[in-house]
């Protein structure tokens, strides 16, 4: 069951099963051998590889009920600028309005 949770994160994510092998660092066999419940008892350390890269809470991985939506994970840093967003008062609504400032910003930078 684990591996069929895997094969659809990643495929949900757009990754082929070569694409997540190498960003994991393992070999696409051993991940094969994985998604097709041949290797039934993954390590832990490789969990948390395939996890990581497909950005899911390892319990996720884990979850034998399909119709949960995944947990996604940020590292410490993004939760913070997000609540310093938030306490500026920045809204979810205005985030296109910001991006495209910084996309301006980063042309200017580049023409320096």
């Amino acid at each position: 069951m684990i591996g069929k949770n895997i094969a659809e994160l990643r495929k949900r994510r757009g990754f082929t099963l070569s694409q997540l092998a190498e960003r994991a660092n393992m070999s696409k066999s051993y991940l094969s051998n994985i998604e097709r419940d041949l290797n039934r008892n993954p390590s832990l350390e490789v969990m948390k590889k395939i996890s990581a890269v497909l950005n899911v809470d390892l319990l996720t991985l884990l979850n034998t009920n399909n119709n949960e939506e995944p947990t996604y994970f940020l590292d410490r840093e993004w939760i913070e600028l997000i609540n310093e967003l938030q306490d500026s008062g920045m809204t979810k609504e205005q985030i296109p309005q910001y991006k495209t400032l910084i996309e301006f910003i980063k042309w200017q930078n580049k023409k320096l």
